[in-house]
């Protein structure tokens, strides 16, 4: 718990919405506090009530999700955790559309598509956007609706590449999310997330909040155990039983989402190079692995040498249940990536540092091998590293998170660059 807050000089209230209030930090522009209240709603405030505690809960649960998207690569507007009840952020105009993305069919998407089963199951996930208006119920909004709005916040204005951005990065975050959950054999049934425009470096931001109003989780995927906020809007009489069990079902969730933070299990890899003329190759393996939080221990032993030491090596790795990722560094002929191969049942993935001169000859003994071996051959470290990633991320969320959001980034920039040429040739 938050005991020993730091004091800050709070400015004019910005803003105030159902659940949350918001405030100007006078001695840090461009920042906010984010003060969530007590108060639990329903149908667009049509059902209102307290919930001692629920801000709490709810900071809590926002911070830790923030927090686990942020680690992953993903751009937020979450700075820390200030309080019990509150969290500082970058100051954002906000974009008045709530994001949903939908992996199970249920709720008001049933209502709007007459003759689709609950439980049908989108792959990919279903995108859908609606406009934040209260008075009109938050009508469901197309994408053209949104581009021909005109929208200009923070000096950006919102066309076909910020709609685009938004569009894959709610499909990121929700990906992301429902990994994380699976964990906890929980399935994420859909989710709304907004975003806003960074005041200070007008970028486009993941922002608002991401707590258990936002989506609908269902443990072992059985409705009828539903954690979320649909627990109270189901609920036909408010009582105060009723709103205690509420409360443990948001409790419960905000437990839970912290193991989120933690892997459920760390692997590593482990460089094999066949002499110390390779450490600058596989420091950049080692480097790159870092960059996806995986350890990475550098080892020097020869398959044409000391056949035997290569061998005990490979058994001392094996024999402590670690997932591991080998990695054979060995330049002119590679013994190690193909004996590596053949005696142990772990991935393993050659990156011969190649040299200019013989580089063309060398390359094939990572490449043709002898029946009964699997090992796969790629030439940058830093696609060695990513390799490994993708394999260990089959069983670690927090290295598959990092890779999506990854991808994520690497399709955005390629979008604002693509833009960037676009008004120079203009």
């Amino acid at each position: 718990l938050f005991t020993a807050v730091t004091y800050l000089k709070l400015g004019q209230k910005l803003a105030e919405g159902k659940t949350k209030e918001i405030y100007e930090l006078a001695d840090q522009p461009g920042h906010v506090l984010v003060q969530s209240k007590d108060q639990i709603t329903a149908g667009n405030a049509a059902r209102k009530d307290q919930m001692e505690g629920k801000a709490a809960i709810s900071n809590r649960t926002t911070s830790c999700v923030f927090r686990l998207l942020q680690e992953a690569g993903i751009k937020t507007a979450f700075v820390r955790q200030q309080s019990d009840t509150a969290f500082v952020a970058a100051r954002c105009e906000m974009i008045p559309i709530e994001w949903v993305c939908r992996r199970v069919a249920t709720g008001s998407f049933l209502k709007r598509n007459p003759g689709v089963k609950e439980g049908y199951r989108f792959s990919p996930v279903k995108l859908e956007m609606f406009f934040k208006d209260d008075a009109s119920n938050d009508p469901q909004w197309s994408e053209e609706q949104l581009i021909e709005a005109k929208f200009c916040f923070a000096g950006l204005a919102i066309g076909r590449c910020e709609v685009d951005i938004m569009n894959r990065s709610t499909v990121a975050v929700f990906e992301i999310l429902e990994k994380a959950w699976a964990t906890q054999n929980c399935t994420l049934v859909d989710m709304k997330v907004e975003f806003g425009v960074n005041v200070m470096t007008k970028e486009l931001i993941l922002a608002d909040v991401i707590d258990n109003d936002s989506w609908r989780l269902w443990p072992a995927g059985d409705r009828s155990q539903q954690k979320d906020k649909q627990v109270y809007r189901d609920l036909k009489e408010v009582t105060p039983e009723a709103m205690q069990m509420v409360k443990r079902n948001f409790e419960w969730v905000s437990e839970r989402v912290q193991l989120l933070l933690e892997p459920q299990s760390q692997g590593r890899v482990v460089v094999l190079m066949g002499s110390a003329s390779d450490l600058a190759h596989s420091e950049r393996i080692r480097s790159a692995c870092s960059s996806y939080g995986i350890p990475c221990d550098i080892r020097v032993t020869s398959a044409h040498k000391g056949p035997d030491e290569t061998l005990r090596i490979k058994a001392q790795y094996e024999g402590d249940g670690v997932a591991t990722v080998f990695v054979a560094v060995a330049g002119r002929s590679n013994g190690l990536g193909p004996v590596m191969s053949g005696n142990t049942v772990y991935p393993v993935i050659n990156c011969p540092p190649l040299t200019p001169d013989w580089g063309a000859q060398d390359i094939w003994s990572s490449l043709r091998m002898p029946s009964g071996l699997g090992c796969t051959t790629v030439l940058s470290p830093d696609a060695a590293a990513q390799s490994a990633a993708q394999i260990l991320g089959l069983s670690d969320h927090l290295v598959w998170a990092k890779l999506r959001a990854a991808m994520l980034n690497t399709w955005i920039s390629l979008k604002q660059t693509d833009r960037k040429l676009q008004a120079c040739n203009l």
